[in-house]
């Protein structure tokens, strides 16, 4: 509970920023910028869909980018917060605890990586982009690492209970933050002062 509660205030701001981004874009089809960033995407439909969905104004790679990122930071703040409750009701054996606990830790780190990233996207600037791209870059991997360990550790563990749940919940966040990786990669591919969209 303790663990929920501290995440309230990033939890409020993330999501009025998802639902004004989402409304803004609710009637629009994808635009050109999302397909043809979505179209080598290690998921593209995943990417597609979710980025047609959140960055409807989106106009530049750097806007596409923070939109991919706040998509995976609201991923694994419920994704924490599924495994937060869970490990709090969990009845399975030592090996299988322990692996819930890591994995609240993990997806805990996880978020914190993501918020990093997105602020150092946040605060660009020309003389230090290569720089700070290096850092969302090496946040990015970390989170996606996470992820992964925390799947992995599922796995191995056989944790049954909502195991189709875990897995899903988990493997989707994975997926979210190896999409936004790629297009943060991208956006630094480019070695371009990128442009704010209006």
């Amino acid at each position: 509970m303790r663990f929920l509660l501290s995440l309230l205030p990033l939890l409020v701001l993330l999501f009025c920023s998802l639902y004004s981004a989402s409304a803004a874009g609710k009637h629009h089809p994808a635009s050109n910028i999302v397909r043809s960033s979505c179209r080598h995407a290690t998921y593209p439909k995943i990417c597609l869909r979710t980025l047609s969905n959140y960055a409807g104004p989106a106009k530049t790679p750097r806007d596409l980018a923070q939109a991919a990122v706040n998509v995976s930071l609201a991923r694994s703040l419920r994704v924490s917060g599924f495994l937060a409750q869970l490990s709090a009701s969990f009845k399975g054996t030592k090996l299988q605890r322990s692996a819930i606990g890591d994995c609240v830790d993990l997806m805990s780190t996880s978020v914190d990586e993501l918020s990093e990233t997105l602020a150092e996207l946040h605060h660009l600037r020309k003389e230090t982009f290569r720089f700070q791209m290096s850092n969302a870059q090496t946040w990015l991997s970390a989170a996606l690492t996470d992820d992964e360990t925390c799947l992995d550790g599922i796995q191995e563990a056989n944790v049954k209970a909502k195991a189709a749940d875990v897995k899903r919940k988990i493997t989707n966040s994975a997926r979210v933050t190896s999409n936004a990786l790629y297009l943060i990669n991208r956006l630094d591919k480019s070695r371009r002062w990128p442009r704010s969209g209006p």
